[in-house]
């Protein structure tokens, strides 16, 4: 029960790390979830989670990564090898002699084994953190992909390099050979076996469905298990469980592409559910962190005799002596050449290098890794210094962070200005989310909405076409989007007022006008305010099922459908002229994509004068896949920004378009 008790209550604070992100959206999410862990840490609960590094690896990190295999853009990262490589590989074995040496100069009551021990946990990337980052900052394409490649590999190589110094503190014997060759035995057999055991999987998956056991539910709980299972073999067969599993995500992910035509339910289904899983397990991450943190400094502040000012110090001297090498590895080996090679300025290949320094912020592996620090040497004595190893190794975990979420978005601050590279993004992102709808609609198709179907496909593509012309929401971003709610809203008082006015002279019913005046109200209330309009949804759906309840049919007026359409075209009518009139020419190009709108709905009820019981069961299954379309575009829009291709402000701008859409819909449904 009290193991239950503090996942519940875990799952709270994360739930309301996120509520405060969205207070102070300048403090990056990990920071805010490390504050809550260190806070939780203090409060007299009875409760004591003690971190278990092997837990915490497979548990945590072992779907984290696989999930992280199977996102990265492959080509992408294909292109950079070079660069990850070196970065991955060779500057953590860089890191661990250059800074290991420094630490054991700085402190000589670290033995040297012991300090290289500290410097190779030191030198991994955090995934998760580096995300999180780049949401905050506009960093350039490359850097985020060689930061995202880094981060995928480095852990493994780190831990290695830190498993091998510490067994030479711990048993006083060390072999170049024999750890070279270990090591090369444990990366390469450990990207073999993830990519194996894999592909056994998705062999079984592909038998199941054989035998004609085509249940989403199996299938998923198969991916779910993959990681750990991945994860667990590799480790029982003594290779790295980590590259294991980036290579399972990476194969999972050749074999969704060359199925996707045929299991996009199911990949829907799995974007869902691991969305859940991944915001669960990042969350637990930093707050896991932040437990940590106040018994670390509570040995090292009270209970050592190093003055805290001088241990302070050490810290700083660490991060300073890891972000320098860093610099310097990533400007000689990388940005140089690069910079030459498309004759940029030594003063933007600084620039860069200096960006890339500072992403690499160190998260709760480096933690993780140092809990796993033996007590004990082989021959009984104490670890020499573990408690300030742990104290030293998560000053720097918090100083990398803190640092970066203030450096970087300073940094990019001018580049995040660029209007065209903005632009770019944002037709980028609106062409990911036709593609994630587009993929939802076509796994939807049954025969029963075929048409209404293809209709909406239609739709989708000839707003891709535009997009890809550039003919289409090409400029304004922000502002745009705000002028066309100014004009919406503007229209809607138009009608309003039309509607009194009907009523007033005798020609519609009161049920009419109050049907109208409802409708004004919730959209007017969605278009003010964008977190309305899910409660708008919700409040619709439930209003319906309670009328289907407790109201009986035979008791509701019958509506007339001439009346409500007649009606419909005189108000759109009065709301185009209504904007029409309060045209400037700062919301000239707003005013004029809300008075087409208003012209298309026209146009489209003067149509269903046709055949009116065929095309009300059309509307319906048209408004029905494309409000469930846009919710699968608000799903992309938040992985968009999850993998910083997106900033937080592009992603406001995206989801207030899709309110937007989402408002005209629900008012299409009057007539």
């Amino acid at each position: 029960m009290e193991v239950f008790e503090i996942i519940l209550f875990l799952l709270a604070i994360i739930a309301l790390s996120n509520v405060l992100n969205r207070l102070l959206p300048v403090v990056p999410l990990p920071l805010v979830q490390i504050a809550l862990g260190m806070a939780v840490a203090g409060l007299p609960l009875g409760h004591h989670l003690t971190l278990n590094p092997e837990l915490f690896f497979v548990l945590f990190i072992a779907p984290l990564l696989f999930n992280d295999g199977q996102r990265t853009p492959r080509d992408e990262l294909w292109e950079l090898r070079g660069p990850i490589l070196l970065m991955a590989l060779g500057l953590v074995f860089a890191t661990t002699v250059g800074v290991g040496y420094i630490i054991h100069a700085m402190i000589p009551s670290i033995p040297l084994p012991a300090a290289f021990g500290l410097a190779a946990i030191l030198s991994p990337t955090d995934a998760v953190a580096v995300t999180s980052m780049a949401g905050r900052a506009a960093l350039p394409k490359r850097i985020m992909r060689l930061l995202e490649g880094e981060a995928l590999m480095n852990d493994a190589s780190g831990l290695v390099a830190f498993k091998f110094a510490i067994a030479a503190a711990v048993t006083g014997s060390f072999s170049l050979v024999h750890a070279t060759g270990s090591f090369i035995l444990i990366s390469i057999g450990g990207l073999l076996c993830g990519a194996l055991v894999a592909a056994l999987l998705i062999r079984l998956r592909l038998l199941l469905r054989r035998w004609g056991m085509e249940d989403v539910t199996v299938h998923m709980l198969i991916l779910i298990l993959t990681p750990f299972v991945i994860f667990l073999v590799a480790e029982e067969l003594g290779l790295s469980g980590i590259l294991a599993v980036v290579a399972g995500g990476v194969v999972h992910a050749i074999e969704k592409d060359r199925m996707e035509s045929r299991m996009v339910k199911l990949q829907i289904v799995s974007a869902s559910t691991w969305s859940v899983i991944l915001y669960v397990l990042n969350g637990l991450v930093f707050l896991l962190l932040g437990l940590q943190v106040p018994e670390v400094v509570n040995v090292i502040f009270f209970e050592n005799p190093i003055n805290n000012g001088i241990v302070i110090g050490y810290i700083a001297v660490i991060f300073l002596s890891l972000i320098a090498l860093r610099f310097l590895w990533v400007y000689l080996f990388w940005e140089n050449r690069f910079s030459r090679n498309n004759g940029r300025s030594m003063k933007e290949g600084l620039g860069a290098s200096a960006l890339t320094s500072l992403s690499g912020v160190r998260g709760a592996v480096t933690l993780a890794g140092a809990f796993s620090i033996p007590l004990v040497l082989n021959n009984g004595d104490p670890f020499p210094q573990r408690d300030l190893i742990l104290f030293l190794a998560a000053g720097v975990i918090l100083i990398s962070l803190i640092v970066a979420s203030v450096a970087l978005p300073i940094l990019t601050r001018n580049q995040a200005q660029m209007p065209s590279d903005e632009e770019e993004k944002l037709n980028a992102a609106r062409i990911a989310t036709i593609k994630a709808a587009l993929r939802f609609i076509s796994e939807s198709i049954t025969e029963d909405n075929r048409n209404a179907s293809h209709a909406v496909i239609a739709q989708y593509e000839a707003r891709m076409r535009r997009l890809s012309l550039h003919e289409e929401e090409e400029t304004g971003g922000i502002e745009l989007a705000l002028e066309e709610t100014r004009a919406r809203l503007v229209g809607l008082a138009a009608e309003r007022k039309e509607i009194a006015s009907l009523f007033a002279a005798g020609e519609i019913p009161d049920y009419v006008a109050n049907r109208f005046n409802d409708s004004f109200s919730a959209l007017e209330e969605a278009l003010s305010r964008r977190s309305k309009m899910r409660a708008l949804l919700l409040t619709r759906g439930l209003r319906q099922l309670s009328a289907l309840i407790f109201k009986p049919r035979e008791q509701e007026p019958r509506l007339d459908k001439s009346i409500i359409r007649k009606t419909k075209l005189k108000t759109s009518q009065a709301a185009i002229a209504a904007i029409r009139a309060q045209i400037v020419k700062e919301n000239r190009k707003a005013s004029l994509n809300v008075i087409a709108q208003y012209r298309e709905f026209i146009r489209a009820i003067s149509r269903k004068d046709a055949d009116p019981e065929d095309d009300l069961l059309q509307r319906k299954q048209r408004q029905e896949i494309q409000l469930r379309a846009y919710q699968i575009e608000r799903d992309e829009i938040q992985a968009l920004y999850e993998r910083g291709e997106i900033r937080r402000d592009m992603a406001n701008t995206l989801r207030k378009t899709i309110s937007y859409a989402e408002a005209t819909i629900l008012e299409t449904e009057l007539a």
